[in-house]
């Protein structure tokens, strides 16, 4: 910079084709002896002194006048963006709808949608948009019909295929199916699908919730089961149906041609539901119901009982009120009522909680006694019950097994009381009326013989236990058959593919390779050395199912305590034919429990504020909620 000497000339404005605000503070000296300005330099005209222009670049000016002339910015002298031009951050501040990251982050949004019921307006909360803004401000959220009409069913369709290629793999698939009616009054058809696996792992799907308009008739049941066994290419994996007891869905099997099998979670439900019915224990129930009400309903008793309860060193349970009518949360009741009987009987003498109460009274020793009883009769049909409810291990073979020891447990003994004596009768009249098809015998002694925990059959006679061995092996020895047949036409497409190709006219055929010395050998000495073991004639495949049915029986049996299919996969290698039949019975689920289980899915999907959730939506949402797999984190 440059000052003093100049000070006596006079400063000239700044061109008017200099627009920046900082000219206004700043001009040029006139060349001495010429009639134009100096603008090697610019002027500041308070100070006078000579700043180096540079032409165009203001930088230098700006930095004189910030830090000698400070007052004399304003923001009209500050450099201000054209409002026209862009910021860098502001052109990258969010992904392109087609990147990776843009996309990977809209199907995280719908699996959370879909795994966590959530609803498709939870886009358009302000506190989740806040949040995604939070962890990604360069993602901007889809809307809400977005999802509903682009990627969720595009999830949906991606999901579908997966499970489609899952199940093509498996030998058989068993389905179960139920029909639920929702809030919003509209009925909907559940189907679930079962299979094992090459690596006699078990799946369990929900292939579709769909809305039926029709009434629900054994025909029209028995034309949706044959849509989804189309739709879902189950054709060629001869499916078996688990049901209810409903005369319709027994019909739509008959209509079907679909081997049927009761579902027993259901079949022990009604036998057990006649146990309330013998008017000792309906009495007692009835007793106990009225004093479990009482608790429920008075903050004062319940206070009290807790205290009772710490005081004796009970657990705090929670007892059942009279708005359960089921027989288990009957059992469930009383048993516990059972259990807490000191701290309640100390709570209903106290002075605190009998006040106004006069009419309520405990139990007396007899009707202790008969709800001791009731437990100790009901017992066995309960833990039956929770058993068979499971859904990742096979549950057919079990059946037959426990079935025979319910009928044991359920005759009555010498010192049996009247009441336990009319609670067993009528249970054990039950279950004399169930599964009593051939069909279904067939299927339950199978899947049981097939299991090495209950390979044994000992609640068969010899003579049935015989009949169900031979039937296995019969099944084997004819799945073999089929199979040498597949494999046969398989090999022999490809030689008459090549004697089609020689005999083509058009154009050169390919040369013919030369025999080899090893094919030479084959050709003369095949038929006499067809194998190691030299002449021997090949065993039927009835023999080797044979041979492996008694190498099979033999073996020890497994511990109750031991999972099947391991079993199964250890020894597939030496029982390769009778494998094959078992991954066709033990895939069959033993109840239609897991269909069951959807509707408190559905029933979370389609609530009073979501009630006109369109059915294919609901569809979709049920599907992925079961069977999207989401990688832990």
């Amino acid at each position: 910079m440059e000052g003093g000497e100049s000070s006596a000339q006079i400063i000239k404005n700044a061109p008017s084709v200099l627009k920046a605000d900082i000219w206004t503070h700043y001009g040029f000296y006139e060349l001495k002896g010429k009639n134009e300005l100096d603008k090697s330099h610019a002027v500041c005209k308070v100070c006078h002194t000579k700043i180096k222009y540079l032409g165009g670049n203001t930088t230098n000016l700006r930095n004189h006048l910030s830090r000698f002339h400070c007052e004399k910015l304003t923001p009209a002298t500050k450099k201000t963006a054209d409002p026209a031009q862009r910021r860098i951050d502001e052109t990258l501040s969010t992904f392109p709808p087609n990147s990776e990251k843009a996309k990977k982050i809209t199907q995280s949004v719908a699996a959370f949608i879909a795994k966590d019921l959530r609803p498709y307006s939870v886009v358009e909360n302000a506190s989740f948009r806040h949040l995604l803004k939070t962890l990604e401000p360069r993602y901007k959220l889809p809307s809400r019909s977005h999802f509903t009409e682009n990627v969720i069913p595009a999830l949906y369709n991606g999901t579908k295929a997966q499970v489609m290629a899952s199940m093509i793999q498996a030998k058989r698939v068993a389905i179960t199916c139920d029909a639920w009616t929702s809030v919003a009054t509209e009925s909907y058809l559940t189907v679930t699908a079962h299979y094992i696996s090459e690596d006699w792992q078990f799946f369990s799907h929900v292939l579709q919730m769909r809305a039926v308009y029709e009434s629900h008739t054994g025909a029209h049941v028995a034309e949706l089961l044959s849509r989804v066994v189309e739709e879902w290419q189950l054709s060629d994996k001869d499916v078996v149906l688990v049901t209810d007891n409903a005369s319709n869905m027994i019909a739509a099997a008959e209509f079907g041609k679909f081997p049927h099998l009761k579902c027993f979670a259901h079949t022990l439900n009604l036998a057990s539901q006649r146990a309330p019915k013998v008017a000792t224990l309906s009495r007692l129930l009835g007793r106990v119901r009225r004093i479990s009400t009482f608790f429920h309903r008075s903050t004062t008793a319940n206070h009290y009982l807790k205290e009772k309860q710490k005081c004796l060193g009970l657990k705090n349970h929670k007892l059942i009120t009279d708005v359960a009518t089921r027989w288990n949360s009957a059992y469930d009741m009383v048993e516990r009522f059972l259990e807490q009987q000191p701290a309640i009987c100390a709570t209903l003498l106290s002075p605190e909680v009998r006040k106004g109460q006069s009419d309520l009274c405990t139990l007396n020793e007899t009707d202790v006694s008969n709800a001791e009883d009731a437990v100790s009769a009901l017992k066995s049909m309960k833990d039956a019950t929770t058993l068979m409810s499971e859904e990742s291990n096979p549950t057919v073979s079990l059946i037959a097994p426990i079935n025979a020891q319910l009928f044991q447990d359920m005759t009555g003994t010498i010192g049996d009381s009247p009441m336990i004596h009319a609670i067993k009768n009528a249970i054990k009249t039950d279950l004399l009326k169930r599964y009593n098809s051939e069909a279904e015998k067939k299927i339950l002694h199978t899947a049981s013989a097939l299991d090495p925990r209950f390979k044994g059959l000992p609640f068969l006679t010899v003579e049935e236990r015989l009949e169900v061995y031979r039937g296995v092996t019969e099944e084997a020895a004819s799945l073999e058959n089929e199979r040498t047949l597949r494999r046969t036409e398989v090999t022999e497409v490809p030689e008459v593919t090549a004697t089609l190709e020689e005999e083509t006219p058009d154009g050169p055929s390919a040369p013919k390779r030369k025999a080899s010395s090893s094919s030479l050998l084959v050709s003369l000495l095949g038929r006499s050395f067809t194998d190691t073991e030299g002449t021997a004639e090949p065993k039927t495949p009835y023999a080797s199912a044979e041979e492996e049915m008694e190498r099979y029986c033999k073996a020890s049996s497994l511990p109750l305590t031991e999972d099947p299919l391991n079993w199964w996969r250890v020894h597939e290698i030496t029982f390769p034919l009778l494998s094959r039949v078992s991954k066709r019975y033990l895939c069959i689920p033993g109840t239609s429990v897991s269909a069951e289980r959807v509707f408190s899915t559905a029933g979370d999907v389609v609530t009073a504020k979501r009630s006109t959730l369109k059915p294919e939506h609901v569809d979709q949402l049920v599907f992925l909620q079961k069977n999207l797999q989401i990688p832990k984190c």
